[in-house]
């Protein structure tokens, strides 16, 4: 499932492909389960003739303002993928969602439906978009907060909390691996275990890691890679994770794996030991 980086890469996409552009019509599949809970029709009528005025991510959502007050979320899911196509580009069975606009058309396409729509007409967001944790990013995500989350669920493991999106917010299953492997924090660890200084560290390098991923992966600060196959530097776990006979970047020790909190876990043993 795309997390924080990957999620701002499609965004930038729509964003900079069609910014200030008119929709002259919308094409949708009315009846594939991304629409779940909306009507593709409001959206049709809503869309037709809005410029796109801006656009934010949150977590593993994206929002985009169109004029008229239009708010259209959209996550990606499992397979989800936003594009931007030539105004000749016929639609595919798989393009459930195609905003055909005075430039290119901005394409939704989603072949297992496992992502989602939204849409808002008002004067401010939707409180499906404000209700969202604050990004780690952001001021708000502080060692006192972080503590408080890790407290109040201290028999879990720390890899199944890492991915809990109501502390931390875009953190999906490579970033949660990345982050402990930094702060040299075994998965298997309950939450309530760690001491005040591996806290600090576990907040630290999660705010690093976005920073990397935001960077590297969306092209934060540059300009948009044109796919998502770009360079990760082998100092980063995320390039040995999956290795036959992979081994930690840090220590040269082999990496190991296991399903931890219902999902597929790579560590560094000789890195990340339980106490």
């Amino acid at each position: 499932m795309p997390e924080l980086a990957e999620v701002e890469f499609f965004r930038r996409r729509w964003q900079q492909a069609a910014a200030g552009k008119t929709v002259r019509k919308v094409l949708v599949h009315e009846r594939a389960r991304i629409f779940r809970g909306v009507e593709p029709a409001k959206i049709a009528r809503q869309l037709t003739g809005a410029k796109l005025e801006g656009s934010s991510t949150a977590a593993k959502q994206m929002l985009f303002r169109f004029s008229g007050d239009a708010w259209l979320g959209i996550h990606l899911g499992m397979s989800g993928e936003l594009r931007a196509e030539p105004a000749a580009y016929t639609p595919g069975k798989h393009d459930h969602l195609v905003l055909m606009t005075s430039g290119p058309q901005l394409v939704f396409s989603d072949p297992r439906m496992f992502g989602r729509v939204q849409f808002h007409v008002g004067p401010k967001p939707p409180t499906w978009w404000t209700d969202i944790a604050p990004a780690i990013l952001s001021p708000k995500f502080t060692v006192s907060a972080v503590a408080d989350f890790l407290r109040r669920r201290a028999r879990a493991p720390i890899k199944a909390v890492l991915l809990m999106q109501e502390r931390f917010p875009g953190i999906g299953n490579w970033m949660a691996d990345e982050v402990l492997w930094r702060a040299a924090i075994h998965p298997r660890r309950a939450a309530g275990t760690l001491k005040p200084a591996e806290v600090r560290r576990l907040w630290r390098e999660c705010r690093h890691v976005c920073r990397l991923a935001l960077v590297t992966i969306a092209g934060q600060g540059r300009k948009l890679p044109p796919d998502l196959n770009v360079h990760i530097p082998d100092s980063w776990l995320f390039n040995h994770r999956w290795q036959p006979g992979g081994r930690c970047p840090k220590t040269g020790q082999p990496l190991a794996h296991a399903t931890i909190g219902g999902r597929t876990t790579c560590w560094s043993p000789a890195r990340q030991k339980l106490p």
